[in-house]
């Protein structure tokens, strides 16, 4: 270690998930130690600041989604990879710990491994090799001495495919089962009262842009298929939250549309069904024990890439399950009567919904941790990987 005195940690996110993920293990870490002291460096944002970090730069300037956004901000980008990997080698930290937005984070992790071999690199989120590209797993291994996956299956699928070490540390969504989960009698409606569905169109402007006509389509269906009244809430993250206001005009389904976070959980608490995007909503809405059907467009060049996908399902709920059952709809199958069909026999108690409800038990048991939380184990995962790195570099000291 670089000192008897302190121990020297950087940790480098890329966006907001990760500015979130590393606050919550830098705060753990804390707590593990003992009281020892710790020093933290490199790339956050807020959450990672009000921990103590002082970010090498805004991440702002590199947390952009979307091709054209990266290519205009891409030498500001490369000049971030280079500053944050000269940092690291200057500092000698004890351990540098990447989190998730790969195109940056790996681009630092392969450098310092280049340029300073002796510091340890532990990666906290798993780039979706299962499903994509998964050539990248065996090239993890050359700059990666331990991996931190959120999702159970991950480390047979990196042992599978020759990867670097991994544990499953948990999903931060399970921190907030008390957030997304209802108490007694939160759920439920009496025949008199309207359905309550949710409907999440997407995080990004494309998926929004292609979903909501079809989804606005479906839910007018529905309405004519049940003599049941609907009351429909849209969580909308901020930055759309005024085009999907602009395209739900047309609905004839008015929905409620909510930004903060607050409302978004409280509804999904009193959700009787969802129909989703596909994304990491979707072990929201598992997690919350929320039936669901499942719909995704891409681009025509995007459909053509899919081919390259290995997985079975693009739903994270089904591939934590091992299998398909929340029915999905991807591209030309996600038509408005297909939609409605199958959210009308989860609005009622049907073998569909059943299916489902169980399902998220068995999710539950594999999520869970048991009486530890996804950052207290990362954060032992951690202290465990630099614990046994000293101890092959003093072991190797002796016998030079």
């Amino acid at each position: 270690m670089a000192s008897d005195a302190a121990l020297t940690i950087w940790i480098v996110a890329g966006e907001e998930s990760g500015d979130q993920l590393g606050a919550k293990l830098m705060r753990a870490l804390k707590a593990q130690q003992n009281g020892a002291r710790l020093r933290f460096g490199g790339v956050g944002g807020h959450a990672m600041a009000q921990e103590g970090l002082d970010s090498l730069f805004p991440l702002e300037d590199i947390a952009v989604m979307g091709f054209s956004a990266v290519i205009n901000r891409l030498p500001t980008i490369l000049r971030r990879i280079r500053q944050s990997v000269d940092a690291v080698v200057a500092a000698k930290p004890d351990m540098l710990i990447i989190i998730d937005s790969p195109d940056f984070t790996h681009r630092v992790a392969k450098a310092v491994r280049k340029r300073a071999p002796d510091i340890p690199i532990v990666d906290y989120v798993s780039p979706s090799v299962w499903a994509w590209r998964p050539g990248r797993a065996r090239t993890m291994r050359a700059y990666v001495d331990h991996l931190l996956a959120l999702l159970p299956f991950e480390p047979e699928a990196h042992k599978r495919l020759g990867g670097p070490s991994t544990t499953y540390v948990g999903h931060p969504l399970i921190e907030r089962l008390g957030e997304i989960r209802p108490a007694k009698g939160e759920r439920g409606t009496s025949d008199g009262e309207p359905l309550r569905l949710l409907v999440l169109p997407g995080s990004r402007r494309s998926e929004v842009s292609r979903l909501m006509a079809p989804f606005g389509e479906a839910l007018a269906l529905l309405q004519q298929a049940s003599a049941r009244a609907f009351d429909v809430t849209i969580p909308a993250v901020p930055h759309l939250a005024d085009e999907i206001a602009r395209r739900a005009e047309s609905w004839s389904l008015k929905p409620t549309i909510v930004q903060d976070e607050a409302a978004k959980w409280a509804a999904f608490r009193r959700a009787d069904a969802a129909l989703a995007a596909s994304g990491t909503v979707t072990l929201e809405l598992g997690l919350s024990g929320v039936p669901m059907i499942v719909a995704y467009r891409v681009s025509k060049i995007e459909e053509i890439l899919k081919y390259l996908i290995k997985a079975h399902s693009i739903v994270l709920t089904n591939l934590v399950l091992g299998e398909n059952v929340i029915p999905e709809f991807i591209q030309w199958d996600c038509t408005p009567d297909k939609l409605a069909e199958a959210l009308l026999p989860l609005l009622s108690d049907t073998p569909e919904r059943r299916r489902q409800e169980e399902a998220f038990r068995r999710l539950d048991d594999l999520m869970r941790l048991g009486d530890e939380q996804p950052s207290e184990r990362a954060a032992r995962t951690v202290i465990e990987t630099l614990h046994r790195h000293s101890g092959a570099s003093a072991a190797r000291a002796r016998n030079l």
